[in-house]
């Protein structure tokens, strides 16, 4: 089975000599589900960042659907990103847009049909436990609730690739639990998941192999199922 993302050597420096990467070698399988941990600064985000094109390796290079990113044309990139969806730490949800609309709009980009997309998000947001706020707008949302939005949002289209950056950070146990289970959902309709969280507690309480960050390097997995 062809990996659906394979990095080779890839290293992220800074101007100022940091080393934020280094060496980083792993394959993401389709279907598969796998968390990324590590201390704050370990470079988690930076990892994410390289694999959902907002950040470029300084060296090595990563593979993605068949493809190298390093190689390919600039005007194939929104193809890929299409397949990829993201959980961002900060939410970026539209401002002007209600929380349907913005769980919509990845569906309306490419032309779904306007009641199944309308069906679908409300069955989304229902799910987690957003029944009574689906036309209100982000700033009238807790930071937990706007969590929820944005996963809603990268999960919609059913994407390729999900990648999750602390998903979970801003919700209660119960709805951390809650989103997982829809995560797992999803990945075993074929969505490859990878999750970066540092709550442990959390990651105890799944089978999902674990790779680990610590001081840029990425440690030989943890498979908690063996």
């Amino acid at each position: 089975m062809e990996p659906i993302v394979s990095a080779h050597n890839i290293s992220l420096s800074f101007d100022q000599g940091h080393n934020v990467l280094r060496d980083v070698n792993f394959e993401l399988l389709p279907g598969s589900f796998h968390f990324l941990t590590g201390p704050s600064g370990a470079g988690k985000s930076s990892l994410l960042r390289m694999l959902y094109l907002s950040e470029k390796p300084t060296g090595g290079y990563i593979r993605m659907f068949g493809n190298r990113l390093d190689d390919m044309p600039k005007k194939n990139l929104p193809n890929v990103r299409r397949r990829i969806g993201v959980v961002f730490q900060d939410f970026r949800l539209l401002k002007h847009l209600s929380a349907l609309d913005n769980v919509a709009l990845p569906l309306r980009l490419v032309g779904g049909k306007k009641k199944q997309i309308i069906d679908h998000v409300r069955e989304l947001l229902s799910w987690v436990g957003l029944d009574d706020r689906m036309h209100a707008f982000p700033d009238s949302l807790s930071g937990g609730e706007q969590q929820r939005v944005a996963i809603a949002r990268a999960v919609v289209s059913k994407p390729l690739l999900l990648l999750a950056d602390e998903p979970t950070g801003n919700v209660d146990d119960k709805m951390a639990i809650r989103l997982m289970r829809l995560f797992e959902e999803l990945n075993k309709m074929g969505t490859a998941v990878l999750i970066a969280t540092h709550n442990e507690q959390l990651i105890s309480k799944f089978s999902h192999p674990v790779m680990c960050l610590d001081q840029g390097r990425l440690q030989t997995n943890r498979d908690k199922a063996a």
